[in-house]
């Protein structure tokens, strides 16, 4: 097997004084797709916002394509090719759709823009019809369509979708899932954070549980699926 493309190693980090990973630990292959699942409040944002250099670990080691980014400015990690979609969106409500993705325009780390406004549209053809609408119009749904175009306009290596389904209405949350299993086919690799175990069968390859900040199991899906006291312990399934 190949060195994954990312690997977090024995993190620790902190909120102030407070201690909120312990010893965590993750990889992902090219072309992958990882889900991270636990309960509400097991620090599956924290390990996101720790990748994607929104927060700094005290200790240990978080590597991409081989290279050292813990502590990395947010805006190197992001051009070295990892985009993150953050569980609150944060688009810009006061700019039409088609601003808010012309805004993340970004070559790939060897100067391909793979991702344009026309292939974003294709794949999320929900977003093309309102394209000038503002992004305070949108709906929730319509909104996080559009936080992951605009990931995608920065051509990454890496996506890092954080509870891409929270808070949507079901038919949401089946767009979202054909958008992430549409992303699979053409290659991409995919770090997803999420509590409903259901929503990522049949979208992820493999699965680290995280409980009270501490990765308590790491499998494939199927492996997950099959493991009753796994899921009630750390799933409440």
């Amino acid at each position: 097997m190949s060195a994954p493309v990312l690997q977090v190693k024995k993190i620790d980090v902190y909120y102030a004084s407070s201690q909120v990973l312990f010893n965590m630990s993750l990889d992902v292959q090219q072309g992958e797709t990882l889900a991270l699942l636990g309960r509400n409040g097991a620090g599956k944002s924290t390990t996101m916002k720790t990748i994607a250099g929104v927060m700094a670990p005290k200790r240990g080691e978080i590597e991409f394509n081989g290279q050292p980014i813990a502590g990395r400015a947010a805006h190197l990690i992001a051009r070295a090719g990892v985009s993150f979609v953050p569980e609150d969106r944060q688009i810009f409500p006061d700019l039409s759709v088609e601003d808010n993705l012309t805004i993340a325009v970004k070559a790939s780390v060897d100067g391909k823009y793979a991702w344009n406004l026309e292939r974003v549209y294709e794949m999320l053809p929900l977003l093309a019809p309102l394209k000038n609408r503002l992004g305070g119009q949108l709906s929730g749904g319509e909104q996080q369509m559009l936080t992951v175009g605009r990931a995608l306009m920065g051509n990454p290596e890496v996506l890092l979708l954080d509870e891409p389904s929270e808070g949507l209405a079901p038919i949401m949350v089946q767009k979202i899932g054909d958008l992430i299993r549409a992303l699979r086919a053409v290659g991409t690799t995919i770090v997803l954070a999420e509590q409903n175990l259901h929503f990522c069968l049949g979208l992820a390859d493999r699965a680290i549980v995280i409980d009270k900040g501490s990765d308590v199991f790491c499998g494939t899906i199927s492996e997950l699926n099959a493991n009753a006291d796994i899921k009630q312990r750390y799933l409440s399934v």
